[in-house]
């Protein structure tokens, strides 16, 4: 709705990826199995974990070798409970969320604009395989696929948009942004306009008259 699209506008904004390195071969069903598990695994790995009984410490041991998270951590079972438990929702808790073509109002849609008579899960059209290079260039498809918006379309004229460069400097995009802002509000607390005038003004009008030739006969 409009209170929570105007509150996510005040979000500090870092722009979007669309992850397009991973495909899916659609006979490797163990890929799938482990992408899947990926998706839904556990907040800890249980063969990275230990505990020591007579210490009464719980050691987690991470796989990364560098970076922030390398290394082990030894800390009190109470206070590792509390950390785990900061990644179960609370109960009643929505975790996922589907927007566009998956959502529940376009899926009732469907279901009602469906033939009575017609049974079982409707026909997949298996998609073209593309390369992965192809795949980067059709970011702004798999956006529309997912949120029903075309992001190359002008909001105006509904025309075809190009982009001409990308810009990545702070300064800049909060001087486009506020400019955007500026514009938007001015033109929401604008009143009524009039409707055009018909009649042209006077300045124009004595230049329009038509004027007699130097040569012409004076009229009596």
């Amino acid at each position: 709705d409009e209170d929570q699209a105007a509150g996510m506008l005040t979000w500090p904004h870092s722009g979007f990826h669309v992850h397009t390195a991973v495909w899916v071969p659609e006979d490797d069903r163990a890929f799938a199995t482990r992408l899947a598990r990926y998706c839904a695994r556990n907040p800890v790995a249980l063969e990275r974990l230990t505990y020591d009984r007579a210490a009464k410490a719980v050691t987690y041991r991470s796989d990364k070798s560098d970076g922030p998270t390398a290394g082990t951590e030894t800390v009190d079972p109470l206070e590792f409970l509390a950390r785990v438990l900061v990644h179960i929702p609370d109960k009643g808790h929505v975790t996922t969320r589907y927007y566009g073509w998956y959502a529940n109002r376009p899926r009732g849609m469907r279901q009602k604009a469906a033939p009575t008579g017609a049974d079982g899960p409707p026909a997949i059209v298996p998609a073209r395989p593309l390369a992965p290079t192809e795949a980067s260039r059709r970011w702004a498809t798999l956006l529309q696929q997912i949120f029903e918006v075309d992001p190359l379309a002008c909001p105006c004229c509904h025309g075809a948009m190009r982009i001409v460069a990308f810009i990545t400097q702070t300064s800049v995009i909060d001087q486009i942004l506020t400019h955007l802002r500026t514009h938007a509000s001015r033109e929401a607390h604008a009143g009524p306009r009039s409707p055009p005038s018909t009649r042209a003004p006077a300045s124009r009008v004595a230049s329009r008259a038509p004027r007699p030739f130097a040569d012409a006969p004076p009229v009596t």
